[in-house]
């Protein structure tokens, strides 16, 4: 029987890390969907497809900053500050996704 808790205890940790990812990607995605879809005449010097690298880097990002959120949640439990997690984790997230679109739109629409 303990084995049987331990599996479930397993999986219930992995989904807890991967809604995090889940939400702070598709925060990034709506974030710089406003960006590229905002363009109306693009430059020719951007190329057809130059919409492609901001819509996955940007999300993946994303993805990173809630992980880190999954992390300091995890580390609160164990007795870290949930204040300061919290507040540590909000600005890990924006920087990241600042850092993401600017990554994302470099060559760009951030030239």
């Amino acid at each position: 029987m303990a084995q049987q808790n331990e599996s479930q205890n397993q999986s219930t940790h992995s989904l807890s890390v991967v809604k995090p990812m889940l939400i702070g990607a598709g925060i990034a995605l709506v974030v710089i969907s406003f960006f590229v879809f905002g363009v109306d005449n693009t430059p020719a010097e951007w190329g057809k497809f130059w919409r492609i690298r901001p819509l996955i880097v940007t999300p993946l990002a994303g993805a990173m900053g809630g992980a880190f959120y999954a992390f300091m949640d995890y580390q609160s439990s164990r007795g870290f500050n949930r204040t300061l997690a919290i507040l540590l984790s909000i600005v890990v997230y924006f920087v990241g996704l600042w850092l993401g679109t600017v990554l994302g739109l470099a060559g760009t629409m951030w030239d």
